[in-house]
């Protein structure tokens, strides 16, 4: 069974937690004693006698104020599919939430409410759907019970965002009419909306096809390099870590990048039993022919389809630290499991997120700005461009002193 990742986004009191919250109480996915909870602390309750938006609003002052704060993430599951879903804030404050949400979603929900129609942040994360390159985004048209589930309404606000959405280049935009506290067309089909022709929420994400194409080529990344020196392995030597994209075969060839070195699979242990290929996503203990110089954070590649391997490389940058960033701060660059020094060589320009224009940057950037800057690493970096493949084509920057995340890379 596939597993979809999605985000809902929106603004302030737009119904994303209530939505999340009704798809998991109609899908049966809430245990009972999650339920008498619910009901306990439940103030803004529905006709079922409890408040959905409990469900995800978990740290205490996003109950005290009714808003959500930090992404919350949630699991439940169908006949059809498992889903993980990621509630995203609505403050402008917490658009750094927002991306780090959306970077590891496969579909983006939007939520739009009937009463105000698109507004600035539904401008703002369909500009992260944009940049983030997702292939797939819902338009939730939601409090449709409060226009009187009005067709009129419904049209006006899709032809609203359909040019945001042709502006954007984003494509394959789906829309419902839904009421996430009623239950209007989310897990069925409402006859109040008798005008509306689609299928029900639920129904979309369970056969929605991703069409994800295979990532850019085979790339597997070394965390621990396993050399037990005992006798019974004396001359055991195995490179630990996960399949990060493609598949690799006992026999293929492959550099070991970045220092570009050649040599050829001899062995691959999943589970500590032998396999002859291991595939994305698999944990693996690969064996080489060759005895090499290798470390944590190398990469394993197969000939084809090479990744970069550059010192100087350029970033979009979501800015998540209350300290501003100035060009020529040093910081640490993570790539997964490399840890490099890295520094801020210039600044190219700031992304307007409400307009997506290239802007100049003057002065410092601050929390939550996008910009597109090069970095200068002390070691040549191994990375595939974020739109060929987003697990090799991401990072963070982390403050040397404090060791704190201060920055989200898409790599460019």
């Amino acid at each position: 069974m596939d597993i979809l990742r999605f985000i809902t986004a929106g603004s302030v009191d737009d119904g994303k937690s209530t939505l999340i919250g009704r798809l998991l109480y109609d899908s049966k996915s809430i245990l009972q004693d999650q339920l008498e909870v619910l009901e306990k602390h439940s103030k803004n309750k529905n006709e079922d006698g409890v408040d959905l938006a409990l469900l995800t609003d978990g740290l205490r002052a996003e109950r005290e104020q009714g808003i959500t704060i930090d992404v919350a993430y949630r699991y439940f599951s169908t006949p059809k599919r498992k889903f993980i879903i990621a509630d995203a804030p609505g403050h402008v404050q917490y658009t750094r939430n927002m991306i780090t949400g959306a970077s590891n979603s496969d579909l983006m929900i939007i939520l739009i409410d009937a009463r105000k129609g698109v507004i600035e942040q539904t401008r703002r994360h369909s500009i992260i759907a944009s940049l983030l390159k997702l292939k797939k985004v819902v338009v939730a048209i939601n409090k449709m019970d409060m226009v009187d589930y009005s067709q009129e309404v419904y049209e006006s606000i899709q032809d609203d965002y359909s040019k945001i959405a042709e502006n954007l280049g984003l494509n394959n935009v789906s829309y419902f009419p839904i009421s996430a506290l009623k239950g209007d067309n989310i897990v069925s089909l409402s006859s109040k909306t008798d005008w509306y022709e689609g299928s029900s929420l639920l129904e979309y994400l369970e056969n929605v096809e991703l069409n994800e194409e295979s990532d850019n080529g085979n790339r597997f990344q070394v965390q621990y390099v396993i050399r037990p020196q005992t006798e019974e392995l004396h001359d055991y030597r195995g490179y630990a870590g996960k399949i990060v994209s493609g598949q690799f075969q006992k026999g293929d060839k492959i550099f070991i990048l970045p220092a570009g070195l050649t040599t050829q699979i001899s062995k691959i242990e999943i589970n500590g039993v032998e396999a002859d290929e291991a595939f994305e996503g698999q944990p693996v203990v690969l064996h080489i022919s060759d005895d090499l110089d290798i470390s944590r954070g190398d990469f394993f590649t197969t000939t084809e389809q090479l990744p970069h391997v550059e010192k100087d490389v350029e970033v979009l940058l979501c800015w998540l630290d209350q300290k501003s960033l100035q060009p020529g701060n040093k910081y640490l660059l993570q790539h997964h499991s490399r840890l490099l020094k890295a520094v801020v060589k210039e600044v190219d320009y700031k992304i307007n997120v409400n307009t997506l224009a290239h802007e100049k940057a003057e002065g410092d950037i601050r929390l939550n700005e996008i910009v597109k800057v090069t970095l200068r690493t002390a070691q040549p970096l191994v990375f595939d461009s974020f739109i060929n493949n987003k697990r090799t084509g991401s990072a963070i920057l982390v403050d040397e002193t404090s060791n704190s995340t201060v920055a989200a890379c898409i790599i460019q």
